[in-house]
C-alpha cells in the first residue's frame, strides 16, 4: 500500500477521549497562567523600583505576555484537533 493510505489508517485508529483532551488542555494552560503572573509581577516590581522606566517595562511586559499567551492558544488548537 502507499504511504498515504497507511497514514490515513493510522490516523483513523488513534482516538483520544474528549474528556482526556480537556484535562490535558487544562494542565497545559497552567504554565502560561503562571508565566503571565510572573511577567506582570516583574513589571510592577520594576516600576515600583524605577518609576521612570515604566514605559519600557510595560512594552517588554506586553511583548512577553503575547509570547506566553501563544502557548495557551496553541494548546487550545491542539485540544480541538485531539478531540475531533
Amino acid at each position: 500500500m502507499s504511504n498515504i493510505l497507511l497514514a490515513q489508517e493510522a490516523a483513523q485508529t488513534v482516538s483520544i477521549n474528549k474528556g482526556l483532551a480537556a484535562i490535558g488542555y487544562g494542565l497545559g494552560a497552567i504554565g502560561p497562567g503562571i508565566g503571565v503572573g510572573l511577567i506582570f509581577a516583574a513589571v510592577i516590581n520594576g516600576t515600583a523600583r524605577q518609576p521612570e522606566a515604566q514605559s519600557k517595562l510595560q512594552g517588554i511586559g506586553y511583548a512577553t505576555f503575547v509570547l506566553t499567551e501563544v502557548l495557551a492558544l496553541i494548546g487550545i488548537v491542539i485540544y480541538f484537533i485531539a478531540s475531533s
